[in-house]
């Protein structure tokens, strides 16, 4: 396990309808997090564009437009961006995907588990991936992963499992009844599971910017920090804002010698 300590900052953003307008957006939150001292940078799920808008027409290789500039971003600020995009899929649909760049980091998560509940189906425009992606920041092993996919135990411990001791999770979470204390439950049982830190960045809740929320999934804020035995580090309100955490590595160590999870999981 690595020693010392990893700061990360969570931009929790009101993406926009416009990817144009949605980087400078990027440019702001990693600069600040770089202000900040942060080596990591993370954005929501769908920071390319908001949900509730067509994703084909914005959709964009990993060499495109958009990425190259959260490439120079990335550079520029010199921190580690991760951040939500759409790039196209062979089957005319989508893919969700996290692009991971910076800091010596160049690498993409497709996101596995897609959204078909709450009425919602993802699916439909969106196509899966199928591998699970770690990167790794000043040492660091860190895994990926994207909203929905917190409803899967299994994807967490699998990151832990090739060494992963923090898990990043851009979101952007849909309201409703029981979806906030859902969100909450959800982010601090799956740092339980992995006996990881698990930071995860949410949209901003559109209402808190003055927007109309809508039927897409478009976060409801509350981004989090979560300590590998399931304790709130800190969190956001429903509003953008930027939560920095020093994320202290022996306390991953420790807890994997206290709560052997990953050791003792027979499934």
């Amino acid at each position: 396990m690595p020693e010392g300590s990893l700061r990360v900052a969570l931009a929790q953003i009101a993406a926009t309808a416009v990817p144009a307008a949605n980087l400078d957006l990027v440019a702001d939150g990693a600069r600040r997090a770089a202000a900040a001292g942060a080596a990591v940078a993370v954005f929501p799920e769908a920071t390319m564009c908001a949900f509730g808008h067509p994703l084909g027409p914005v959709a964009e290789p990993l060499d495109g437009h958009w990425a190259t500039r959260v490439r120079e971003i990335a550079a520029e600020t010199g921190v580690t961006v991760v951040a939500g995009m759409f790039t196209p899929a062979d089957d005319g649909r989508v893919h969700n995907t996290l692009i991971a760049t910076g800091r010596g980091v160049e690498a993409a998560y497709d996101k596995i588990h897609l959204f078909d509940a709450f009425g919602f189906a993802e699916s439909r425009t969106v196509a899966p991936g199928s591998k699970p992606v770690s990167i790794e920041v000043d040492g660091v092993p860190v895994g990926l992963a994207t909203c929905y996919d917190l409803r899967f135990p299994g994807l967490f411990q699998e990151l832990a499992g090739r060494g992963a001791a923090v898990v990043l999770v851009p979101a952007s979470w849909g309201a409703g009844p029981g979806k906030r204390e859902q969100w909450d439950l959800l982010v601090r049982a799956r740092a339980l599971d992995s006996t990881a830190f698990v930071a995860a960045c949410d949209q901003a809740d559109p209402t808190a910017v003055g927007r109309e929320p809508g039927t897409a999934p478009t976060g409801i804020g509350a981004s989090l920090v979560a300590g590998p035995l399931g304790g709130v580090v800190d969190q956001l309100d429903a509003g953008p804002g930027l939560l920095v955490a020093d994320l202290d590595l022996a306390a991953v160590d420790a807890a994997r010698r206290t709560v052997p999870v990953l050791a003792n999981r027979r499934f």
